[in-house]
């Protein structure tokens, strides 16, 4: 358990360090550059990530609450939702002009999903974890600039959003499926 804890804590840190210390990161750049200052982040995101996997997977299981039988049902339908917002933040989808940060809203509806069905706390701590920080995430981002709504791109962008977030979908369920856990009901 310790090891998902500390790989919390260095995605949490390193994802935010910007926001929270914006002096010591210019001085990072200024000092190594800013392509390998990127990549000291991304290399400390990465080590954050691999603990939490290996600390989740390693995890023993304390059960905390039963997940209701409709849970799933719900899971999949804020999954799927989840992947349309991922999606959306790197196209030019009319969501933006209702949600600033539409990718960190989809770590909070996968957050939710996931505690939806999972009622241990290795996931309580990975996924309300992950949910906490794309929560603050997008307090820092809402305080530190203005917002500039975006000018959205042709119906088709939508269509397409939503073919490709259902094909990810797919290759998301497949990929459980592969680890040995199930997505859909029984």
């Amino acid at each position: 358990m310790s090891l998902l804890v500390l790989g919390l804590a260095i995605w949490f840190l390193a994802h935010t360090f910007k926001s929270v210390a914006p002096a010591r990161r210019a001085a990072l750049s200024a000092r190594f550059g800013a392509g390998p200052s990127r990549g000291i982040f991304a290399v400390a995101i990465l080590i954050g990530l691999v603990l939490m996997i290996l600390g989740f997977r390693g995890a023993p299981y304390i059960a905390l609450y039963t997940p209701p039988a409709w849970a799933i049902h719900v899971n999949n339908l804020l999954m799927l939702i989840a992947v349309v917002l991922f999606g959306a933040a790197n196209s030019p989808s009319r969501i933006k002009l209702w949600l600033r940060n539409p990718m960190l809203t989809g770590v909070v509806v996968w957050a939710v999903a996931h505690l939806l069905v999972n009622g241990d706390l290795a996931s309580l701590i990975l996924f309300g974890g992950l949910g906490l920080w794309a929560i603050v995430n997008m307090r820092l981002i809402d305080a530190a600039t203005p917002r500039v709504r975006p000018t959205p791109g042709p119906v088709a962008v939508e269509v397409r959003l939503g073919i490709i977030s259902i094909v990810v979908f797919a290759a998301i369920a497949a990929i459980h499926t592969w680890l040995g856990y199930w997505p859909f009901p029984q």
